[in-house]
């Protein structure tokens, strides 16, 4: 029976579902299935020391951006965001502006966070904000809101972190050891190559400072690619051994051109010596690196990651001023499909292309990466290849809609392995709940108008599968 005329309470029972159908599905196969978060950016070192935070401020707005760019958007100095006011001001002026962002997804995600890790169910504004403020930061000193406890509140069965090839992954070694012990919980953090530096060829004095680390991590004298390559396998090694599963990648597109060995060897030669390349060289070398990677993940049996169509850093006064990656960022309109089918199709070839889950940032693109993975789907496993859930500025009510419903009409919904966190953000784990809550009311939806059976059980096996089992059986947790 829909729902849709009776009137409902701010974040009740209901919030988000329609009908009785959406609320047995989400009571029933959504809500106690426990989370693989297989993308995030979570520190390992906060998670293996089970940190502690000091106050509500310091977990909540500490690199966050989304709430940064809100924040600007409704007037408030830069010394409420990143700089130097306390923390009480700080979250006084977030609070001031949560009003202001009411449908913005962060509306949504702020009063879900309260409730589901606090328990606080009063709407936060500039009059309720020291109350709040108080209240959690005061439950944030015992133990059971240290970082591991937080992750298990929310049945958190797998994190996956974000680390560069240089990184030792000693936290994910100490945590691997001391997590049954610390938490009681079966809790399991996993590293995911993130190489994007290693072919940063776009910014020589840098690029030349990152090989250089490289070289001490590795053990190995990178002066030619050849050295390079060698360089990445061992790390790409070094990263198996300590439980990685995947990869992930950054780009604005998928780089492809064709270059000879002895072209690449010269270009990268160039690069060593603090050279600028061209838009066109760059491409060419990026894409022999990152096809060399993509073999090896292949033959590790990872699964690798591209998140595409990002125009970062886009306010070069704030970026001197703060660095980059602080919040402004927007969606790119690169001309994505032809280069992308290029670069899988060489893998193709040779049956090396590695289980792939591709992230779009631009909905202008929504068609177009639906159907890119049907073309290197090829019976092997279910969802070899994977349209990712909505990224970035599409991780919202209508973009995951509308990645969903373009998934059902030109692929496999019911193979779809599901959300990610993205986020820097320990409260950032009930975006799990809106998103299964969004997809059971959509399902839900299409059970009250006829458009699939009245079998709850075979609806809602399915959102089991997209929930928790796909990604647990496509990453092989």
């Amino acid at each position: 029976m829909n729902r849709v005329d009776v009137k409902s309470k701010f974040l009740g029972e209901d919030f988000l579902l329609q009908s009785e159908a959406a609320e047995h599905l989400y009571r029933n196969y959504a809500e106690g299935a426990p989370i693989i978060d297989f993308h995030n950016h979570l520190s390992p070192k906060d998670i293996a020391e089970n940190r502690q935070f000091k106050n509500l401020t310091e977990i909540w707005l500490e690199g966050d951006h989304y709430k940064w760019r809100a924040m600007r958007s409704n007037g408030v100095d830069e010394k409420y965001c990143t700089g130097n006011a306390s923390p009480q001001e700080k979250f006084q002026k977030w609070a001031e502006t949560v009003p202001a962002t009411m449908r913005n997804p962060l509306y949504h995600w702020t009063h879900m966070e309260l409730k589901s890790y606090f328990g606080v169910e009063r709407v936060l504004d500039g009059r309720s904000a020291a109350g709040i403020y108080e209240e959690c930061t005061a439950l944030l000193q015992t133990n059971d809101f240290r970082v591991q406890a937080l992750l298990t509140k929310m049945k958190a069965e797998v994190v996956c972190t974000t680390d560069d090839p240089c990184d030792d992954l000693a936290y994910h070694a100490a945590f691997a050891k001391s997590a049954p012990t610390q938490s009681g919980s079966k809790l399991k953090m996993c590293p995911t190559f993130r190489p994007d530096k290693a072919y940063g060829f776009d910014d020589p004095a840098s690029y030349v400072k990152y090989v250089g680390q490289l070289s001490k991590v590795t053990d190995i004298e990178i002066n030619s690619l050849p050295a390079l390559l060698r360089a990445m396998e061992k790390r790409v090694d070094y990263f198996n051994v300590h439980g990685c599963r995947a990869s992930d990648h950054g780009l604005e597109v998928l780089p492809y051109a064709e270059l000879s060995a002895g072209d690449a060897d010269k270009l990268f030669a160039s690069v060593l010596k603090g050279s600028a390349l061209t838009p066109d060289e760059i491409t060419a070398l990026r894409s022999t690196v990152l096809t060399y990677l993509c073999r090896l993940y292949h033959a590790k049996g990872w699964v690798q990651q591209f998140h595409l169509g990002a125009l970062r850093n886009n306010n070069t006064r704030m970026r001197k001023r703060l660095g980059a990656d602080t919040g402004f960022d927007s969606i790119g309109d690169f001309s994505q499909s032809r280069s992308m089918a290029k670069f899988f199709d060489r893998l193709d070839v040779d049956d090396q292309l590695a289980k792939t889950i591709i992230y779009n940032l631009n909905p202008a693109d929504n068609e177009l990466f639906a159907t890119m993975t049907g073309n290197f789907n090829d019976g092997s496993i279910p969802g070899k290849i994977q349209w990712g859930s909505g990224w970035w500025f599409l991780d919202q009510k209508d973009g995951m809609e509308k990645q969903m419903n373009t998934l059902s009409n030109m692929g496999l919904l019911s193979r779809f392995v599901g959300m990610v966190t993205d986020s820097r953000s320990f409260l950032s784990f009930p975006r799990h709940e809106y998103f299964r809550r969004i997809l059971c009311n959509l399902v839900g939806r299409d059970i009250d108008s006829g458009e699939l059976p009245d079998d709850i059980g075979l609806a809602g096996n399915m959102v089991s599968d997209i929930c928790y089992r796909n990604a647990k059986k496509y990453f092989g947790f």
